[in-house]
């Protein structure tokens, strides 16, 4: 019966085909991001030297400054958690290790950008 399927459709129901494109997608996007974000950054970080304190939380409570840097922490927790599962995939053998890190993996990242933007947040509207 399978010497009825085509290549492609083989292709499309058995292994990395379901998700693979998707995550390859989202890695590049999130990198592309990355980068116009952190030219952003570092011409942020260029502009903290000459400020004291009040001068750099002004300077990033302002309301485009403080969305790009919301974004930047997104981004970068976002695609530092798609690019550890592939290395979590690639080199961890053990089913059960697998879910356990990938799980663990996920909720650190999420609580890291969930921190960076709740202090970008209470920078911006002055707490």
């Amino acid at each position: 019966m399978t010497a009825l399927r085509t290549p492609l459709k083989t292709a499309l129901a058995l292994g990395s085909a379901k998700h693979g494109v998707h995550h390859f997608l989202v890695q590049r996007i999130t990198a592309v991001a990355l980068l116009l974000l952190g030219l952003w950054f570092v011409w942020l970080v260029l502009r903290l030297p000459g400020l004291d304190y009040a001068g750099a939380h002004a300077l990033l409570a302002e309301p485009c400054n403080a969305l790009l840097m919301a974004l930047f922490v997104i981004a970068v927790f976002w695609h530092a958690q798609l690019g550890l599962q592939v290395v979590i995939e690639d080199y961890v053998h053990s089913h059960g290790w697998q879910l356990v890190l990938q799980v663990a993996i996920r909720l650190l990242c999420i609580l890291g950008a969930a921190a960076g933007v709740l202090a970008v947040l209470r920078i911006a509207l002055g707490r």
